[in-house]
């Protein structure tokens, strides 16, 4: 049978160790916290980027839009020029 005082070493020992364990967890927990608030900051810039990146798109098919636009009428003047015969 063992003694109150070893009992109670045995106790402290476990205590130590659950004390361990929760300072542990503690430290992945703030750093998990630190984890996601880097991917938010990270998830907004993507998220801008991508808002930037879907108005550059529409510029472009704008601009496509218009480049025809230019050349049907390119097109067409040339075709009253030799229409006239210069």
């Amino acid at each position: 049978m063992t003694s109150e005082i070893e009992r109670i070493t045995i106790l402290e020992g476990k205590i130590s160790q659950i004390v361990d364990h929760v300072n542990r967890l503690a430290a992945e927990n703030d750093r998990l916290r630190q984890q996601v608030k880097e991917l938010k900051a990270m998830l907004k810039d993507y998220e801008e980027q991508a808002k930037k990146l879907a108005k550059m798109q529409e510029e472009v098919e704008r601009y496509r839009g218009e480049r025809e636009m230019i050349k049907e009428k390119i097109e067409a003047l040339i075709s009253q020029i030799d229409k006239i015969g210069f």
